[in-house]
């Protein structure tokens, strides 16, 4: 468990300014403007490195070498090779925010990742770490689909229906610290891939219906095809329509209200790429991550979290062909650590996470020798309450059985 401070004292301080997470995102394009609060329309301050100094890489290395153990510098696994190749750490978004916490002697913990990482990252550190997120630019397509109005309205709706108090709020952990904070507040809990269906269980045995944020594909794919439940079971709840574009015996009748959000990566793959290589490819197993659709995942050999996917390549048989499905960074590593194996994207089509690739050698070269020079920028810093119901709801999911 994940020890709390009593409510009667402020959780942490810190002497950089609170940027507090926005309620409502701002019309920005990425890259214009300078919204610090916000996962996107930032702008980055100072002057980055050019992208062709051939000198780059050992730029990263000697600032890296000279911040020595006052840096942790943790990678995504959908980040670049030329980021990854300087992490201490790679990992899923939920492993790489406890390595931080594991590592209090690093008062600067850099992380390549996107901005509800670096979230959870700082909900989770001492509170004289500061985590710094190299692109403030790095969002999530997933998380910016659920605000915290936009779920506070969400509710009002369930108490309209009647049914709020039966309702327990699941959220995954792609999502913000604010709606993290909501669930918390709530009494719901966080989950990730591995661990959706320890998290359901929970909540269907605390209330009668669950309220899955912010991917439906998740939260569907694991009622139906772990828990057991019918696709009639479940109803979407749109944040852009009226009441959610559900009437009140619809949220009544449902035991799975969806939030309608997914992975603008793993919602691109389709029943006609599953179709596609089986046709192309005889013998292929089909290996994809349970953010993918439910066609897709039914018409799958095996479905599993990113760290599963990886487990599986690493002990599949020598010759044997393997198509993911999965961000394209991930795929491409794996098949070159397994030359043995024929590993290969599951679709035709180039399918980057681009927000993660805003994370790139020349942003990651700025912070270290930022940080070199006694500058600590893009620190992302949570609101101490919202801080506060964000760990309560991931103190949860650590005590799930």
């Amino acid at each position: 468990m994940i020890s709390r401070q009593s409510d009667d004292k402020p959780r942490r301080r810190r002497e950089t300014p609170v940027t507090t997470p926005v309620r409502d995102l701002p019309l920005l394009l990425l890259g214009s403007g300078a919204d610090p609060a916000s996962e996107r329309g930032v702008d980055c301050p100072g002057e980055l490195p050019p992208a062709s100094d051939p000198r780059l890489v050992e730029r990263a290395a000697a600032a890296k070498a000279a911040l020595g153990d006052r840096v942790f510098v943790l990678g995504h696994h959908y980040q670049r090779d030329e980021v990854i190749r300087f992490a201490d750490v790679t990992g899923d978004s939920f492993k790489l925010a406890r390595e931080a916490a594991a590592r209090p002697e690093a008062p600067y913990v850099v992380f390549c990742g996107v901005h509800f990482m670096a979230e959870s990252a700082d909900i989770l550190t001492a509170a004289h770490q500061r985590v710094i997120l190299p692109d403030l630019g790095a969002g999530c397509s997933m998380a910016d689909m659920a605000t915290f109005d936009q779920v506070e309205e969400c509710w009002d709706v369930l108490e309209d229906a009647g049914i709020a108090d039966d309702v327990v709020p699941v959220t995954y952990m792609n999502s913000s610290a604010d709606i993290k904070g909501f669930v918390g507040r709530h009494g719901g809990v966080v989950c990730t891939s591995s661990n959706a269906k320890r998290a359901l269980e929970w909540a269907y045995a605390k209330g009668k219906k669950v309220l899955f944020l912010p991917d439906q594909h998740l939260g569907r794919n694991t009622a139906v095809l772990e828990m057991g439940f019918s696709l009639d079971d479940c109803v979407v709840y749109s944040p852009h329509r009226r009441d959610g574009g559900l009437a009140h015996q619809d949220l009544r009748d449902a035991k799975m209200i969806l939030w309608r959000g997914h992975c603008s990566v793993h919602g691109r793959f389709s029943k006609e790429s599953v179709d596609d290589v089986r046709a192309r490819v005889p013998g292929v197993n089909v290996l994809v991550h349970p953010e993918c659709r439910h066609e897709v995942v039914t018409a799958a050999d095996r479905i599993g979290s990113t760290e599963y996917i990886i487990r599986t390549l690493e002990e599949a048989e020598p010759g044997s062909s393997w198509a993911v499905g999965t961000e394209l960074n991930l795929v491409r590593r794996l098949a070159g650590a397994h030359p043995d194996k024929n590993v290969m994207f599951l679709d035709k089509t180039v399918c980057y996470c681009s927000t993660m690739n805003r994370i790139d050698l020349p942003h990651l070269v700025w912070s270290l020798e930022s940080l070199v020079r006694g500058e600590v920028e893009n620190v992302i810093q949570v609101e101490e309450e919202t801080a506060h119901y964000a760990r309560v709801a991931l103190d949860q999911m650590l005590a799930l059985p």
